[in-house]
This record gives C-alpha cells, sequence and structure tokens, in this order.
C-alpha cells in the first residue's frame, strides 16, 4: 500500500485558479459523476464543469423537481431522489443504481448543513455528524460495487478548514455530555470527513478507488443560511447593498468558481494519479500544521491521523449498521 505524504505537491495552481482552469483539457466523456449537493453552490458549478468535460453528471437531491430545475442548462444531467438524513432513502438510491450496473468514476460528497442549532437524526446522532459523515459514509458503502466497477474512481469528499474548530471527540461525539456549540459540532463533522478520506483510500486503493477530502474556501452559499446577517457581517460576506457576499477576495475567500476548482482537481486531474488519501486545498495538497494553529492554511494532523481513521470507520459501521466490507 502507498501513503501519499501530506505536502503540497507544486500543482502550479492557487487560490485564484478557477475549476475549468484546474479540470484543463482533460476529457471525461465515458466517465460518470454523482454528485451530491450538486444543484446548488460548490455541486451546481462542480456538475457543469464535469459536464462540459464530457462525464455524465447525476446529481442526487431531497427535491428531484427542484434538482431538476436547477440542473437544467448541463447537458445531459440527470437528477435522483436521495435524503442524506435517511439511511431507507440511501439504501434505495444505491439499490437502483447497482441495479443498472452502470459504473461511477467519481463519487463527490458536496452536500451538507453548517452551523445549525442542536438536533438529532431519526437514530439519535446529532445531525451535522449524521448529515455531513455518516450519510456520506452509508452511500459510499452501498454504491462500493459501482465504484469497482469504474476500474479506476475517486471519492471526494468536502471538509472545511472549520475541522481545526475539533477533533473528532470519540467520547461523545453527540454533545450528550458536553454543551453543544454549533461551530464545534460542524468542526468535528469535517474533522470526521477528512479522516473518511484517509481511512477509505487505505482500504480501497487495491482496487483501483482513490480517495481525497477538500477544503474549497470560504464561499456565500446556501451552506449559510443557518448564519445571522450579524454573523456574516463579522466575516465579510455583506455588501453595501446588504447582500449576502463578499466584498472582497484573498486565498480563503473565494467566488464559487474558485471554490470549485479544488474539488475538480480531487475529482479527475492527472496529476494526482497515484496518489489519495490526503487533505487538498488551493488547488493543491495541504501541508500539515500544528494542532494549535486555526484559522490559517493547512491541515491538523487529528484529522489525517491513521488511528483516528480507523477508529472512525468502526464508529461509522457501529452507527450505520452497515458492515463497509471492501472486497
Amino acid at each position: 500500500m502507498h501513503k501519499t505524504p501530506q505536502t503540497p505537491i507544486g500543482s502550479g495552481f492557487g487560490p485564484r485558479t478557477t475549476a475549468m482552469e484546474a479540470l484543463g483539457q482533460a476529457d471525461l466523456t465515458g466517465q460518470t459523476a454523482v454528485i451530491t449537493g450538486g444543484h446548488s453552490g460548490l455541486g451546481l458549478e462542480t456538475a457543469r464543469v464535469l459536464a462540459e468535460a464530457g462525464a455524465k453528471v447525476i446529481v442526487p437531491a431531497r427535491s428531484v423537481t427542484a434538482a431538476q430545475a436547477a440542473i437544467a442548462s448541463i447537458p445531459g444531467a440527470e437528477a435522483e431522489l436521495l435524503d442524506l438524513t435517511d439511511p431507507q432513502s440511501i439504501d434505495s438510491f444505491a439499490e437502483r443504481w447497482i441495479r443498472s450496473g452502470r459504473p461511477i468514476h467519481m463519487l463527490i460528497h458536496s452536500a451538507g448543513i453548517m452551523a445549525v442549532p442542536q438536533q438529532y437524526d431519526s437514530r439519535g446522532n446529532e445531525l451535522h455528524f449524521s448529515t455531513n459523515y455518516l450519510g456520506p459514509f452509508q452511500l459510499t458503502a452501498r454504491l462500493w460495487p459501482a465504484l469497482r466497477l469504474a476500474g479506476g474512481a475517486r471519492v471526494v469528499v468536502l471538509s472545511s478548514r472549520a475541522h481545526q474548530f475539533s477533533p473528532v471527540v470519540f467520547e461523545d461525539i453527540h454533545y450528550k455530555e458536553r454543551s453543544y456549540d454549533k461551530w464545534s459540532a460542524y468542526g468535528q463533522s469535517k474533522t470526521a470527513d477528512a479522516l473518511f478520506a484517509v481511512e477509505l483510500d487505505r482500504r480501497a486503493q487495491a482496487y483501483g478507488v482513490r480517495a481525497f477530502s477538500v477544503h474549497p474556501g470560504s464561499i456565500v452559499t446556501s451552506l449559510a443560511r443557518h448564519l445571522s446577517d450579524e454573523e456574516l457581517m463579522t466575516m465579510g460576506a455583506i455588501n453595501e447593498q446588504g447582500q449576502r457576499q463578499y466584498t472582497e477576495y484573498d486565498r480563503e475567500r473565494k467566488t464559487v468558481q474558485e471554490g470549485a476548482a479544488t474539488i475538480v482537481w480531487c475529482a479527475a486531474s492527472r496529476q494526482l494519479d497515484g496518489m489519495g488519501g490526503v487533505y487538498c486545498e488551493n488547488v493543491d495538497v495541504s501541508p500539515l500544521i500544528d494542532e494549535d494553529q486555526i484559522g490559517i492554511a493547512g491541515v491538523h494532523p487529528s484529522a489525517v491521523d491513521a488511528k483516528a481513521a480507523e477508529r472512525l470507520w468502526s464508529v461509522g459501521e457501529a452507527l450505520t449498521g452497515i458492515h463497509f466490507d471492501i472486497s
């Protein structure tokens, strides 16, 4: 097994790179991409760019009608029914897909929630952890035969710089003993996403499947719908007209086109052939930083720790009731 170092590779790209630029002249004809959250924000831009390069794009969503309307201008894109917080919905989508016999070359987990009030799913799991980690874990497990069938597939999991807010607190993942904090809960789920990519890549690379986690940057999308105007104002994310958008951009604050760049790069760039299990941002592999460093580029060791990743895999199996057998 080859472990990719968590160090930049000198991709030649950067924070102002757009998704189109990151993909370059890649021809994705004959490849299929499944993109959760592909009907809005970063997912929609990712879907558009991959489709324009020739990929067949499938967008699973809770509202097929709304998704169809959003992707209407994307050539050949299709919407399917899927609710990541509903285990039965995940299984139904996956069963339909597996029966179709179609491979999946790119599985992109772009859907998610951020900074919501304390809530739990039907099985008692904290909602950030359930939506952002357990849903993608179950979906990937159920779609594994289609990923293996591709003969070379990539799984891209959206993490976040917010992973720096919290490691996975295995002793109290669901905030039953400690006081709830929406940013800590979101951060924990994003650490879980990064760890998921680490362990999935370790287990799956023997079958030609590689996994990556991505921090896309800070982009004002519907993900921020639970934040107040006051909160967004402190982030510089409301302009003089009162609209929710950044007033200036930098290495962290990005347009949607720039935010989708690292996602597309991890999903399809040949620069990453033979690599996997790493956390990426600004269209490159991120450097490791110290655990006490917050709010800067880079990934905490706790978010790419092999032992924590293996432990989290077992938690995912226990909480979903699924034995994710990679063989």
